[in-house]
């Protein structure tokens, strides 16, 4: 059974900044939440379609497995998408929305994924998975805001 997770965000900043900002060699390092065991194996060379991206991750912690992902959709600067090829989701599809507005941008992060472990996946989902997803998109997008609409750093 397929499920959506969205995060939406007002960034007062330009689509071109947001969408750049993502394209920064170091914005998954800059992304990655501390709390987060997980290492880039191999970062994405950019943001293109085919381009893949290796991690290393520990499920709640305790679990070892390797998440391959590679980008499916590339539309700049108003929309990527990224797609698991491996890894410890049934299915996991994450398209990453810049969306024009009249006070900057609006972030939008839409994932639509199948946990793992069929029916237990399931019932566990709300619980343990989605709150996880959760805290980990409010913190992507609190570190994007606070990047984007930073005056002093001309590069984000």
């Amino acid at each position: 059974e397929e499920m959506k997770f969205v995060k939406e965000t007002l960034i007062r900043a330009t689509v071109d900044k947001v969408f750049g900002f993502h394209q920064r060699p170091d914005v998954l390092q800059l992304l990655m939440p501390p709390w987060e065991k997980a290492d880039i194996v191999q970062p994405p060379t950019g943001l293109e379609v085919g381009t893949r991206v290796i991690f290393n991750v520990w499920l709640m912690g305790l679990v070892p497995s390797q998440w391959v992902a590679e980008h499916t959709a590339y539309d700049p600067p108003h929309m990527f998408e990224d797609t698991q090829i491996s890894g410890p989701f049934s299915s996991w599809c994450h398209r990453h929305m810049f969306i024009k507005h009249e006070e900057g941008t609006v972030l939008r992060d839409e994932i639509d994924f199948e946990p793992p472990l069929g029916f237990l996946g399931e019932f566990v989902a709300p619980f343990l998975i989605v709150p996880n997803i959760q805290r980990m998109f409010d913190h992507r997008h609190d570190v994007t805001k606070k990047f984007c609409e930073d005056p002093d750093d001309p590069s984000a």
